[in-house]
């Protein structure tokens, strides 16, 4: 097996020398998303909850373009600027996630890329 790089123009292109993901076999590693816009390139606005929304957008988007989907994602993990945004991350976070959760780790983190609010990434398998 060979790893394959993916990437897609429907989620924001990586800010460093990393991929947006990386398949390898039936398993796709993604890496952190942001809540940035892929079209304008800056965060959307509306606080944790809206950059919460567009890391899950984003991370859809790059699932898709490997030939998988969020309903296959095993292991989530989350990181946020502050723990007492949790709940508001909760929130968003379980419309995306709502039956068969996967496994999840939350650690509240001293700084984000870009200064982001939350940053999320997941492995998910093919099939």
């Amino acid at each position: 097996m060979m790893k394959e790089i993916i990437r897609t123009e429907k989620a924001p292109a990586a800010i460093g020398p990393y991929s947006q993901a990386v398949k390898y076999g039936n398993l796709v590693f993604t890496s952190g998303s942001l809540g940035i816009d892929p079209v304008t390139g800056i965060f959307v606005e509306g606080g944790v909850q809206a950059q919460t929304k567009q890391c899950l957008e984003n991370v859809k988007v790059i699932l898709e373009a490997s030939g998988s989907k969020l309903e296959n994602v095993l292991k989530t993990t989350v990181f946020i600027k502050d723990m007492n945004d949790f709940s508001k991350v909760n929130e968003i976070y379980g419309q995306y996630f709502t039956d068969n959760q996967p496994g999840r780790s939350c650690v509240e983190v001293a700084r984000l890329p870009k200064d982001a609010l939350v940053e999320i990434e997941v492995i998910a398998y093919i099939g």
